[in-house]
C-alpha cells in the first residue's frame, strides 16, 4: 500500500510521561492533534505495548493516544488501585492533553476503565472499539467461579483460588495458554518477559490482587453499562479474536444485540488477537473511524 505523503508526515510515534496528581504516566502517541483523538485502554499484564502494530497506521487517520494504566508498563502505581481511580487518571490525561472528544479502544481491564469514561461523559465519545472486552454476564463462564467467590466472600482462602494466575507462568499464558499453537508460534516472548518484570516489583503482586477484587465493582456495574449502550447507542467496531480463553464466546452476541447497527469481525486470533492480527485490526480501525467521521452531520 502507498501512503499518501500528507500521511507518511504525521506519523512520527512520541513516547510521553505526562504527571498527573503526582504521579508520572507513561503514553505513547501518534499523528496529528487536530484530529479525531482514540484513546487505546490495554488490559491484564500488559502496557501500552499491545498497541505497537496499529500505532503508525492509526496515527494517518487520528491522534492516537496509548498510556500505560497506573501501575502497568512505565506509569507509576496509585495509592489504592481501582477501575475507578484509572478512569479518573485518564479523564486527567485527556484534559492534559486538550482533548475534548474521542474514540475507546476497549480491551479486557481497559474496558473497566473506558467503560466508566463512557458512562460518566457520554457525550465525549466519538465510538467505540471493542476487542475481547467483556460487559455482560455472558462473557463469564464456569472458569469465573473462584473469582466469583471471592468477591461474594473475600478471604484468603478464595483470594488465593482468585489469583493463582499471578505468576511467572500465569502471565506467560495470558498469551499462548490454551490456544491452538499455530497461533501460540505468532507470541513474541518479550511480551511476557516485560509484564512479568513489572509483575514481580515489590509490592506488584498484591497490587495486582487488589486489581483483581476490584474488577467485581466492573461487574456490578454491568446495568448501568447496558443502560448507556441502549440510550446513547454509540457507533461501534467489534474486533474479537475467538480463540479467547478468558472471556466466552457468547459475550461477542451480548455485544451484537446491545448495539445493532455495530460492524463486528470474529477473528482467527486469541486475547491478545493484536499480536497476530494487527496489520488486519488497523485496517478496520482507520475505515471504520474514517467511515464514522463521514457520517457526521
Amino acid at each position: 500500500m502507498i501512503i499518501p505523503a500528507e500521511e507518511r508526515a504525521i506519523m512520527t510515534l512520541n513516547s510521553e510521561t505526562i504527571t498527573i496528581r503526582g504521579r508520572k504516566i507513561a503514553a505513547r502517541t501518534g499523528g496529528d492533534p487536530a484530529k479525531p483523538a482514540i484513546l487505546l485502554l490495554h488490559g491484564f499484564p500488559s502496557s501500552s505495548r499491545m498497541f505497537r502494530h496499529v500505532m503508525n497506521e492509526l496515527s494517518s487517520v487520528s491522534y492516537a493516544i496509548a498510556p500505560d494504566l497506573p501501575g502497568f508498563g512505565a506509569s507509576d502505581v496509585l495509592d489504592k488501585p481501582t477501575f475507578a481511580g484509572f478512569a479518573d487518571t485518564m479523564e486527567d490525561l485527556l484534559d492534559q492533553l486538550g482533548i475534548e472528544s474521542f474514540y475507546l479502544y476497549l480491551h479486557d481491564y481497559g474496558a473497566a476503565v473506558g467503560l466508566h469514561l463512557a458512562t460518566r461523559v457520554p457525550e465525549r465519545i466519538r465510538g467505540l472499539i471493542i476487542q475481547n472486552a467483556n460487559a455482560h454476564r455472558s462473557g463469564m463462564d464456569a472458569q469465573w467461579a473462584d473469582t466469583e467467590r471471592f468477591w461474594r466472600e473475600p478471604n484468603p482462602e478464595r483470594e488465593r483460588a482468585a489469583t493463582a494466575h499471578l505468576t511467572f507462568e500465569g502471565t506467560r499464558d495470558q498469551y499462548i495458554g490454551g490456544i491452538p499453537g499455530d497461533i501460540a508460534e505468532q507470541m513474541e516472548e518479550a511480551c511476557w518477559q516485560e509484564d512479568w518484570q513489572i509483575m514481580s516489583r515489590p509490592g506488584r503482586i498484591e497490587y495486582q490482587r487488589a486489581l483483581v477484587f476490584d474488577y467485581g465493582q466492573h461487574v456490578a456495574r454491568f446495568d448501568e453499562i447496558a443502560r448507556y449502550l441502549e440510550e446513547r447507542q454509540p457507533p461501534a467496531l467489534m474486533i474479537w479474536g475467538r480463540h479467547d480463553i478468558f472471556f466466552a464466546l457468547d459475550e461477542t452476541l451480548s455485544w451484537m444485540k446491545a448495539l445493532p447497527r455495530m460492524e463486528a469481525h470474529i477473528l482467527d486470533g486469541a486475547h491478545f488477537l493484536l499480536e497476530t492480527h494487527g496489520d488486519q485490526a488497523a485496517m478496520l480501525m482507520k475505515e471504520f473511524i474514517r467511515q464514522t467521521e463521514d457520517s457526521r452531520p
